[in-house]
């Protein structure tokens, strides 16, 4: 190993992205593989929106928090109003995640919504419209969680930014005033 060359990091919670993958590669590779072995429509879209709602569920309440610290839900008031609720790790502690568990959490995310279109793609060019279907169910649960995280991300980072607007106009205040009670 030479001297001069930085420590390569690894990944912080190699079980969790290890999940994390494997619903999406398991609900993707179902999906794709499964008219090779089944011919029943009703098994392969059961099985593949389970496993898309696994994925769901798992990048959600779990990678979500451990390998970005952001976790996200919706609720619907009384009013009946769907209103986004949000929930982050403090900014020093977002910053000391792990790169890697975050560059992989971001661009299966991503990715996984990028091959779910190409399927989609795919049925439509067949003109499979049940085959569409099973892709909208997946792609939409997958386009959640994009909007989620990001919506999520950028709340974290606006609320970093008013406690620090709100430190410093309280530090000039504080100074201010000793300022003034020592004349």
């Amino acid at each position: 190993m030479d001297p001069n060359q930085p420590p390569v990091e690894n990944y912080a919670n190699p079980k969790t992205c290890f999940f994390h993958v494997l619903f999406k590669a398991g609900a993707l590779a179902f999906y794709i593989l499964s008219s090779l072995f089944f011919n029943s429509f009703v098994i392969i879209f059961v099985v593949t929106v389970f496993l898309a709602a696994l994925d769901f569920w798992v990048v959600k309440n779990v990678s979500g928090r451990i390998l970005v610290g952001l976790r996200w839900w919706n609720e619907i008031n009384d009013l009946g109003e769907s209103v986004w609720k949000f929930e982050s790790l403090d900014q020093e502690s977002l910053s000391r995640m792990n790169k890697k568990d975050s560059w992989l959490f971001w661009w299966t995310l991503y990715l996984t919504a990028v091959a779910w279109t190409v399927l989609g793609i795919f049925s439509l060019i067949k003109f499979q419209a049940d085959y569409l279907l099973v892709v909208g169910v997946c792609l939409t649960l997958s386009i959640a969680n994009i909007i989620g995280f990001t919506k999520c991300r950028k709340d974290a980072k606006k609320q970093f930014q008013q406690f620090a607007t709100q430190t410093i106009a309280s530090q000039f205040s504080s100074t201010l005033q000793s300022a003034f009670s020592v004349v």
